[in-house]
């Protein structure tokens, strides 16, 4: 697969998330939707939406209840798209959907794979051979004992059986940093990463998170890479490792499931 081919791929997994086209995303114009809930969807993902703003970097395309359909629509049309994830226009939103229940909840961005530079330009393999500990395929069944709160990034105990392959760091026989594959749906594999503390700064994160991200290429599936925007570390993991920025999304959640997750 080429970078081309791997945005697109991307696009359309966003475009099932999103019930829309995948071209909607390359569009100058902002596109709003009727959420709906789709078999083929990413499998952590809780649709229909309530509202869920997503951009590759073109315009915004909203994915939304026809509750608010009117608000989201009048938002996006007066800010630039840019500026829509960011305060303070974003509180213009959030202004207007809380009195009727809601608000937003995550704000991320995702990454994908840039093959000129992982394989292509040999990162990956250069980060591997400056790596000073030894690393491990791991397989599920390999996962048992590993689902701590130390390795909680890598792997998810709540979704268990979506962790499909992982990459372990070694200092002798002690595992030092872990690399975890989901398989959030049938062409995208996201990739989560933990080191102990201890270990950090040396490398670990990059040689893993990239040793990982070419496993699942071999596979013929698309690697990809989410945090927060204000999560620094972890996004120059990710620009180390071989990823560039692809897009953004914003996710609003009812308030009293947003007060669950505060509690």
């Amino acid at each position: 697969m080429n970078n081309k081919q791997i945005l697109e791929i991307a696009m359309k997994q966003s475009a099932i998330d999103s019930s829309c086209h995948w071209q909607d995303f390359k569009e100058m114009e902002n596109k709003v939707v009727i959420s709906q809930k789709k078999e083929n969807a990413r499998k952590y993902l809780e649709l229909p939406f309530i509202c869920d703003l997503t951009s590759y970097g073109n315009n915004i395309v909203a994915s939304v209840c026809e509750e608010l359909e009117e608000i989201v629509t009048e938002y996006i049309n007066k800010y630039a798209f840019e500026h829509c994830f960011e305060t303070p226009d974003l509180h213009d939103l959030m202004n207007r959907i809380r009195p009727k229940g809601y608000d937003v909840c995550f704000m991320a961005e995702y990454s994908l794979p840039d093959v000129d530079v992982l394989l292509e330009g040999g990162l990956a393999q250069r980060l591997q051979k400056s790596c000073p500990y030894e690393m491990r395929l791991l397989e599920s069944e390999d996962f048992h004992e590993l689902y701590t709160d130390q390795w909680g990034n890598a792997l998810c105990e709540k979704r268990k059986e979506l962790d499909v392959i992982a990459a372990g760091a070694y200092d002798k026989n002690k595992l030092i940093g872990l690399a975890g594959a989901s398989a959030d749906c049938e062409s995208m594999w996201q990739i989560g990463i933990d080191v102990l503390p201890e270990y950090r700064r040396r490398g670990v994160a990059a040689a893993l998170t990239s040793k990982l991200a070419v496993e699942i290429l071999d596979r013929g599936i698309v690697p990809f890479y989410c945090c927060a925007w204000s999560n620094i570390a972890s996004i120059r993991n990710a620009v180390a490792s071989g990823f560039r920025p692809a897009w953004v999304q914003i996710t609003v959640k009812k308030l009293e499931e947003i007060e669950e997750f505060l509690k």
